[in-house]
């Protein structure tokens, strides 16, 4: 499966961004998919995933209540929608598929990646 993110770009703090992940190759309405990212200097990090169905949502504590992951399986694409954004933020966003039908947030677990998009946001 290949994944294309897109829709990163630089807001001020407060802002809002939706990044999409388009996904080509199979359909991906079975699986876990994540949005990870990584700050410079920093190891890549959880931000939140969804079940297949999309019945299922999870975010690392400091994105809750401020972004949103979601699906259209029809059109094979994730996306996260990112409220209130802070400098803290700021760093390349990476979706991954996971395709063992398990519920992973370790990098490490995931074979199919994105190529990032940079998300700047700034103070």
């Amino acid at each position: 499966v290949q994944l294309q993110a897109s829709g990163g770009g630089e807001v001020q703090a407060g802002g809002s961004l939706r990044l999409s992940c388009a996904a080509s190759g199979r359909t991906i309405s079975r699986y876990t998919m994540t949005w990870f990212r990584q700050a410079p200097g920093k190891e890549r990090e959880f931000v939140a995933r969804i079940s297949g169905s999309g019945h299922m949502a999870d975010y690392t504590n400091s994105v809750k209540g401020r972004f949103t992951i979601s699906r259209d399986n029809a059109k094979n694409t994730v996306y996260l929608q990112m409220n209130s954004l802070k400098p803290e933020d700021t760093a390349v966003y990476y979706c991954a598929a996971d395709i063992t039908g398990n519920w992973w947030t370790s990098p490490n677990m995931y074979e199919y990646w994105g190529q990032g998009t940079l998300v700047t946001v700034s103070s």
